[in-house]
């Protein structure tokens, strides 16, 4: 059986993977409990992390404008 990384079913998850690639994940998880186990965890922080907002401060943000401003006159 192969051994699949974490990469490897990260890739399955976003469906990333090739045909073959994918047959044999699936085989791998229907015979492997542990590699169940790895995929849930994985599917499981996947969607913590899509719940997630994050926005930057109002200084980042202004400070990102004021150096365009800049750079933009300069590159004119």
């Amino acid at each position: 059986m192969t051994n699949f990384t974490p990469e490897d079913l990260l890739l399955y998850l976003y469906k990333e993977t090739s045909t073959e690639e994918t047959a044999a994940i699936e085989a791998a998880l229907a015979a492997d409990w542990t590699l169940r186990e790895k995929l849930a965890v994985l599917k499981a922080s996947v969607q913590r992390l899509d719940k997630l907002t994050e926005t930057p401060r109002t200084e980042v943000v202004l400070n990102v404008l004021t150096y365009a401003r800049e750079h933009q006159v300069l590159a004119s």
